[in-house]
């Protein structure tokens, strides 16, 4: 009797000490439901195809993306990402000039490709053979600048392959930095693989790496929309080069209501016609790939008709919403907290966020969960002391009815949450009665 009496009385004097500090949690919001799509899809006439926000990856239209198919002169982006790394990391200059071996002039030569007719012994500099690479899609030049990056064309198809790892590219089969077959590039190949053995990868793996090249490098575009340029003109390799792209504008398949600036064609009897696109209209970029289109003659425009209906389509049925930094998102406005005074933390973005919606569906759809830090957590909940402003873990953020997600084969994309405010331990008193209640 004595003891329960103790214990009473402890009671009493917590509950004393707690009183008005306890504090009620407000009502969730919930997601507004998704009304069915009235939108019509699209039509693709091509074996795969992709189309996603070029900043998050979110993912817009799909069309038998996962399957790794060839993708020819495509693969020059891949490089293109690997020159540019060594650009920025003083590897190498844009007027840093670069001599041509045999072997890669052999491939430069080679008039039934896509060249500038580079020559053993002669030296380009770097600027030169990028732009050449991306608008006129020369092989010999981007060879020369693997080359030049990694010290040979076999190490630098393995920085290749390690790029595409790191990119989340997956069923990847990397035999050059050109795209040809490895019959083609002659002594740049591999005498181990069949002469036919050319570079594939999924529409999926063509966008991420797409995406990653114009958010870590979107000066790539200032290359990419050019429509015309000489190479090396005045001199005896003088060639006017004129951009494969013809959705560029005031070119033969330009659309004006699609701001195309970019990025790279892929052709070959394997292959068939490939275009990896992008448009910005009214500050939303979206990234397209079309796998495998008709290719009946050197001027079929299938690709790129293809591709315009893959646009039209996105910017014609969607929506963007902007979330602001600072902004709370449904599931992501609190969580909750161990042996702190509260019993939840308000908890923002710390970045900024856009999202695509159908033009049937509204903002309430945006939900989220939070995933915190593991080392913040304690019985599943933030641990208290946390100061203000603290990155205490990621709003994983998606949009409710949706069945595409994101690139990676994710439904939700990230966004670090920090606290709003300060979360304070609570005193032994709070925590003592809160452990009661729990037995209780």
């Amino acid at each position: 009797m004595k003891r329960l009496k103790r214990v009473v009385m402890g009671l009493v004097t917590a509950m004393t000490l707690f009183a008005g500090s306890l504090s009620t949690l407000s009502a969730p919001v919930t997601a507004q439901a998704a009304t069915t799509s009235t939108s019509t899809t699209v039509n693709l006439k091509a074996k795969a195809g992709i189309a996603v926000d070029a900043k998050t990856g979110q993912i817009l239209y799909d069309k038998n993306s996962d399957q790794a198919l060839p993708v020819a002169s495509m693969t020059k982006l891949l490089s293109i990402y690997l020159v540019l790394d060594a650009v920025h990391n003083g590897q190498l200059k844009w007027d840093q000039k670069i001599t041509i071996n045999k072997a890669t002039a052999k491939v430069a030569q080679n008039t039934n490709l896509s060249n500038v007719p580079l020559r053993a012994g002669h030296k380009y500099t770097v600027k030169a053979l990028y732009q050449a690479s991306l608008i006129y899609s020369a092989n010999g030049a981007i060879e020369a600048l693997g080359t030049a990056v990694a010290g040979s064309p076999h190490a630098f198809v393995a920085k290749m392959r390690a790029q595409a790892k790191k990119l989340g590219m997956t069923n990847v089969k990397i035999y050059n930095a050109c795209g040809l077959t490895n019959k083609q590039v002659g002594k740049l190949g591999y005498d181990n693989e069949a002469g036919s053995a050319e570079n594939e990868w999924s529409a999926a793996d063509q966008a991420k790496l797409a995406v990653a090249l114009l958010n870590k490098y979107p000066e790539v575009l200032q290359t990419t929309s050019v429509k015309k340029m000489w190479f090396e003109k005045g001199t005896n390799d003088a060639t006017k080069m004129e951009n494969w792209n013809w959705m560029l504008k005031g070119l033969s398949a330009s659309y004006a209501k699609l701001h195309v600036d970019g990025l790279k064609t892929g052709t070959s009897d394997a292959a068939g016609a490939n275009f990896t696109g992008t448009a910005n209209n009214d500050g939303n970029r979206i990234v397209t790939v079309v796998l495998h289109a008709a290719h009946k003659s050197e001027t079929d425009p299938s690709r790129f008709k293809q591709t315009q209906k893959m646009m039209s389509y996105v910017y014609n049925n969607f929506k963007t919403i902007n979330v602001k930094a600072g902004s709370q998102v449904t599931g992501s406005k609190t969580v909750k907290t161990n042996d702190a005074k509260e019993k939840t933390a308000k908890t923002v973005l710390t970045q900024g966020l856009k999202l695509w919606i159908r033009n049937d569906q509204v903002a309430s759809n945006v939900q989220s969960t939070t995933t915190l830090k593991s080392k913040l957590v304690k019985n599943k909940a933030l641990e208290a002391p946390v100061a203000k402003n603290t990155v205490v873990g990621t709003a994983n953020i998606s949009l409710k009815g949706d069945q595409l997600g994101f690139l990676g084969n994710t439904k939700t994309t990230r966004v670090p949450v920090k606290v709003t405010g300060a979360v304070e331990k609570a005193n032994v008193f709070v925590r003592m009665w809160r452990a009661i209640v729990a037995l209780f």
